[in-house]
Parts: C-alpha cells; sequence; structure tokens
C-alpha cells in the first residue's frame, strides 16, 4: 500500500499543466508550422502494441511514428525524434498532443526543451481539441487493419509503415488537401515556395 502511494504521488509530480496554444487552429499555412500526437493501440497476436504518431497538420502528413508493447514515454519520444529528424530538424515547432502521461512526463519535456518545441495540450478529456489525430487514427483502422488484428508484432510493424509511407501519404486523397495526397501538397508547396524565391 505505501509503495502504491509513493508512484502515485510520483506519477503528480509529474503530471503538469500545459496550456492549449494551438487552441483547435487546425488549418496551418507552411509545413512543420504545427505538429500533432497521439497514441492508439492495435492487437498482435494474443497481446496489444502501442502506436504513436506525430501528424504534420499542414499536410496532415505523418511525420514520425513507433510501434511498443509499452505505452510509455520512450515510445513517444522515439516518435518525435523520428519526426525531428526526417524532417531535417525544423525551428519554432508548436506540438499539440493530449494529457496522457506520456507525454506530461519528464523524460517527454525534457525531449520537447532540447528540441526548442513549443508544447501544447488538449484540455482533459476533449478529444476535439486533437481531432486530426483521431480521424487519423479511424481512418488507420477501418482502411487498413484487419478486424483481428495482427499475427505477431512485427507484421503490425511492417504493414503499419506500408500504410503511413505508401497509401496515405503517396496514393490515398485527402479532402483537407483538396483532394491532393500529403505528398503531393506538401510538393506543390515547395515548389510554389521555390517558384517564389526565384522572382525576388
Amino acid at each position: 500500500m505505501t509503495r502504491f502511494r509513493k508512484q502515485s504521488r510520483k506519477a503528480t509530480q509529474e503530471h503538469v499543466a500545459i496550456p492549449n496554444t494551438l487552441n483547435r487552429q487546425f488549418a496551418v499555412t507552411q509545413p512543420d508550422q504545427v505538429w500533432c500526437g497521439d497514441v492508439t493501440y492495435v492487437w498482435v497476436g494474443n497481446r496489444w502494441a502501442y502506436l504513436a504518431v506525430v501528424l504534420d497538420l499542414f499536410s496532415r502528413k505523418p511525420v514520425g511514428w513507433a510501434l511498443s508493447l509499452s505505452p510509455d514515454s520512450e515510445l513517444t519520444c522515439k516518435a518525435l525524434k523520428m519526426a525531428f529528424e526526417l524532417r531535417g530538424k525544423p525551428e519554432n515547432v508548436i506540438y499539440h498532443s493530449d494529457q496522457g502521461s506520456h507525454y506530461t512526463s519528464l523524460k517527454f519535456r525534457q525531449l520537447i526543451w532540447r528540441l526548442q518545441i513549443e508544447q501544447s495540450m488538449s484540455r482533459r478529456g476533449n478529444c476535439w481539441d486533437n481531432a486530426p489525430m483521431e480521424r487519423f487514427f479511424r481512418s488507420l483502422k477501418s482502411e487498413w487493419i484487419p478486424a483481428s488484428g495482427y499475427g505477431n508484432f512485427t507484421e503490425a510493424d511492417k504493414e503499419i509503415t506500408n500504410y503511413i509511407t505508401g497509401y496515405y501519404s503517396e496514393t490515398r486523397p485527402h479532402q483537407y488537401n483538396g483532394g491532393l495526397t500529403p505528398n503531393e501538397s506538401e510538393r506543390l508547396y515547395w515548389n510554389d515556395s521555390k517558384t517564389v524565391a526565384n522572382f525576388t
């Protein structure tokens, strides 16, 4: 009983109040301006695995992800590190998530600080504050993941990566992007940026 109280006290100490800076302003004007993150669960073999995804709000493109058997800060840190590296270590990024312990933990907040990213959080229990992530996970589960889940962790990791990098980013048209895929939307943005730069 004593040990349980100590763990609860530690969890309380690590849970901090972080403002909802994003405040449902989901329409952004350029890539790597606002990222959203969340965690969902996937059935693998005979147990749950946990998937963390980082979504760029500009094109709704998944830019970082990680799959683990533990829904902890190591998982969310891994997904964020992947996004940061793949996107060329961008500056002035806002990272929005819910108030899950894997986002409020000291480990995750220290990573946010080291990467110089501004953290934003949904109001407690309000899933609409992170609606783009909810929609992404709904699409993943309805369009790709079998109803019975995957046979093992390796299969799940491979198939989810195929969905993210292949079907969702490169093939699937997105209503938010005016019918363009996330990759097409970003290519168009960068092409337009180069054109403007050439005229200045």
